[in-house]
């Protein structure tokens, strides 16, 4: 059963100045996803609308936990997901006690990046 939906949309150049150095990228990103970075804006800013898009399908917007709770990286194939640590930290901090799984889904064109997450509420 679908819990939440959530996307977002959002322009490279934008979250490329609002990042520009370690300091920056250390208040919304964890080490790991900065290493992913490897200062490439586009990852920056999908990693970014993926956080949003979390946020909105969880129907809370960022009330409760912050940018950095969710950690993205990336498996094997370079799909991106919510690390189990980071869902757990948020769930226990919203208070949600339903067992659920993240999709992520991230794109980037030019100057535009993008992320759709489809939060599954799973049954026991």
């Amino acid at each position: 059963m679908i819990y939440g939906i959530g996307c977002d949309l959002i322009k490279i150049s934008r979250i490329q100045r609002a990042f520009s150095d370690e300091i920056k990228l250390s208040r919304c990103f964890t080490e790991k996803e900065i290493q992913l970075f490897d200062g490439r804006g586009e990852r920056i800013a999908g990693n970014f609308a993926a956080k949003e898009a979390v946020a909105k399908a969880l129907g809370t917007g960022f009330r409760g936990f912050s940018l950095k709770d969710i950690e993205i990286l990336r498996d094997e194939l370079g799909r991106p997901f919510m690390t189990a640590d980071s869902l757990k930290d948020v769930l226990t901090k919203l208070k949600i006690n339903d067992r659920l799984k993240v999709h992520l889904s991230i794109s980037h064109e030019k100057e535009f990046a993008m992320a759709t997450c489809m939060i599954e509420r799973v049954k026991l």
